[in-house]
C-alpha cells in the first residue's frame, strides 16, 4: 500500500495546530510521568498516587460545564491561547519549586489541580475548533491525524522522562513542558482568525449548559459512548500505579519506567497510522466495542504478568484499542453535533472523558492499597468489560451502527 498524505494535513491552519500540539503534548506527558515517579519518591503508599486523581476530578465537575458554552459562545482559539500560556506558567512554577527544594506533595496536588482547571477550559475549546480548521470531509481523518499527534507525544514525552529525571534531575522535566508549550502558542498565531457559528455572544447561563446536556440526552449514540468512554477509563486506569508496577513487580529503574509509561501510546500511533490511510471505516459499532473488549482483557494480561516484555506488549496493545476506539468515537460525535452546540457537547464529553480516569485513579489507588496493584489492575480491567456489556444491553443501537446515518455536520470549509 503506497504511503498518502493524510487528507487533514493538506489544509495549513489544521497542519500547524497539529505540529504544535505534538510538542505540547510530548512536554505535557512528560510531565505526568514525572508526577507520577515524584510523588512516589515523596511518599512510598499507593493512596498517595490516588491522590492525583482527587486533585483534577473536582475542576473538571465544576468547570466543564461552563468551559464548554464558553467555547460556544467566545472565540475558541483566543480561549485554546490563553489555557496554553497559563499552564506553561504553571510548568514553569512546579520547576522553580522543585529546584529550590521547596516542593512537597501538596504543592503537586495544588498545581495539579490548577492545571486541570486549564484542561477543563482547554478541551472544549480545543476539540470544538477542529471542525472549523477541515471540511467535514476530512473530519474523520482529522481526528485520526490528532489521535498521532496525542499519541506520538505520549511516546516521546514517557520515554524522555525517565532519561531525562535520570541525567538532568526532576526540576529539568517541568523546565521542558513549560518551553514545550511555546510550539502550540505559535501555532496559534500562525493560524490567524478561525470563523465559526456563534449564536449568543459570551453566554454561559444555566439555560445554554442545559441545552448542551439536552442536546446530549436526546441521542443516544452519543450518549452511549460517553458513557462507554467513562466505564473504560474508570476501571482500567493501570497507569497511575506504573511506579509501583515497574518497582516492585517488574523490578526496573526510572529509564525503563519510562519506557513502560510510553508502551500505550506507541500501541496507539501504529493504529492510528493505519486507520489515517483507510478510506472510510465500515461498522463503526461493532469495531467501537470490539476495541473496549480488547482493551479491558489486555489490561488484565498486564495485571497478571511480571515480565517486562510482556507487560509492554500487553499495553501497547491496550493504547492501540483505545486509539481505534478513541477515533471512532470522536466522528461519531462531531459529526452528529451542529457547530453552534460542539464546545457544550465536548464539555459534558471532558466530564466523562476526565471524570473516569481521575476517579479512575482514586478507585486503582484505593484498591491496590487495600489489596495490592496487581489485583486492582486484573479487576478493573475485568470491570471494564462488564460494564460495555451493560451499556449495550441498554442501548444496543451500538451493535449496528454503521457509520453512514443521518449526519449533522455544520463544518466550515477550510482553506
Amino acid at each position: 500500500m503506497t504511503f498518502q498524505i493524510p487528507p487533514a494535513l493538506k489544509h495549513k491552519r489544521f497542519f500547524y495546530i497539529w505540529i504544535g500540539q505534538m510538542l505540547s503534548i510530548a512536554g505535557t506527558q512528560m510531565q505526568i510521568t514525572a508526577l507520577l515517579w515524584h510523588i512516589n519518591q515523596l511518599d512510598k503508599n499507593p493512596i498517595a498516587l490516588g491522590g492525583i486523581g482527587a486533585a483534577r476530578i473536582l475542576p473538571v465537575i465544576l468547570f466543564s460545564l461552563i468551559s464548554g458554552a464558553l467555547a460556544d459562545s467566545f472565540n475558541r482559539r483566543t480561549i485554546v491561547f490563553f489555557t496554553q500560556s497559563f499552564a506553561a506558567l504553571l510548568a514553569l512554577i512546579l520547576g522553580l519549586l522543585t529546584q529550590f527544594g521547596h516542593v512537597t506533595i501538596w504543592y503537586i496536588y495544588g498545581i495539579t489541580a490548577l492545571q486541570a482547571i486549564t484542561v477543563a477550559f482547554d478541551g472544549p475549546a480545543r476539540q470544538a475548533l477542529v471542525p472549523n480548521l477541515v471540511p467535514a470531509r476530512d473530519l474523520p481523518n482529522a481526528f485520526s491525524m490528532t489521535s498521532i499527534a496525542w499519541q506520538t507525544g505520549s511516546i516521546l514525552g514517557p520515554a524522555l522522562s525517565g532519561v531525562v529525571i535520570a541525567s538532568m534531575g526532576q526540576a529539568a522535566v517541568y523546565y521542558i513542558n513549560a518551553a514545550s508549550y511555546l510550539a502550540a502558542i505559535i501555532a496559534l498565531i500562525l493560524i490567524g482568525d478561525v470563523p465559526q457559528k456563534i449564536s449568543r455572544k459570551f453566554d454561559i447561563s444555566l439555560k445554554s449548559i442545559g441545552e448542551g446536556v439536552h442536546f446530549i440526552v436526546g441521542k443516544p449514540i452519543i450518549l452511549s459512548t460517553m458513557l462507554m468512554d467513562f466505564v473504560a477509563t474508570f476501571f482500567a486506569s493501570a497507569n497511575t500505579l506504573m511506579p509501583i508496577i515497574a518497582n516492585q513487580i517488574l523490578k526496573v529503574g526510572v529509564i525503563q519506567y519510562g519506557w513502560l509509561t510510553a508502551a500505550q501510546s506507541a500501541g496507539a500511533v501504529l493504529a492510528a497510522v493505519v486507520i489515517s490511510q483507510v478510506k472510510e471505516i465500515r461498522r463503526q459499532g461493532p469495531v467501537f466495542l470490539g476495541c473496549v473488549v480488547i482493551f479491558g482483557l489486555a489490561t488484565v494480561i498486564f495485571g497478571m504478568t511480571a515480565s517486562f516484555v510482556i507487560a509492554w506488549i500487553a499495553l501497547a496493545v491496550t493504547g492501540a484499542a483505545d486509539s481505534v476506539s478513541t477515533i471512532i468515537r470522536n466522528t461519531i460525535r462531531q459529526l452528529n453535533t451542529p457547530d453552534h452546540i460542539r464546545g457544550r457537547m465536548t464539555s459534558v464529553n471532558q466530564i466523562f472523558f476526565q471524570g473516569g480516569p481521575q476517579l479512575g485513579e482514586i478507585e486503582a489507588g484505593v484498591v491496590a492499597q487495600l489489596f495490592g496493584a496487581p489485583f486492582a489492575i486484573i479487576s478493573g480491567g475485568i470491570g471494564c468489560v462488564l460494564g460495555m456489556l451493560l451499556i449495550v444491553r441498554k442501548w444496543p443501537q451500538l451493535t449496528t451502527y454503521n457509520g453512514d446515518e443521518h449526519l449533522v455536520t455544520g463544518s466550515v470549509p477550510a482553506d
